[in-house]
């Protein structure tokens, strides 16, 4: 029996305290727009990993599989 990928936690991460990337802002707007919440400008790797994290627990297009990833 074989298991998944361990996922580090975006605080280990060694790059992620540079900053965000344009896909992962791209996609935290997206998410931010339905959730009706703003993203913060000077966000971490980090910090945004674990925002859409945050906000992919909160949409209903995410939770119904629908996202397209």
């Amino acid at each position: 029996m074989t298991q998944g990928p361990v996922e580090k936690d975006p605080q280990d991460w060694a790059t992620g305290d540079e900053p965000m990337t344009a896909p992962q802002r791209s996609y935290l707007q997206t998410l931010a727009r339905e959730a009706g919440e703003e993203v913060p400008e000077e966000l971490s790797k980090a910090e945004a990993s674990r925002l859409i994290d945050e906000l992919q627990q909160r949409s209903d297009r995410v939770r119904d599989g629908r996202n397209g990833r």
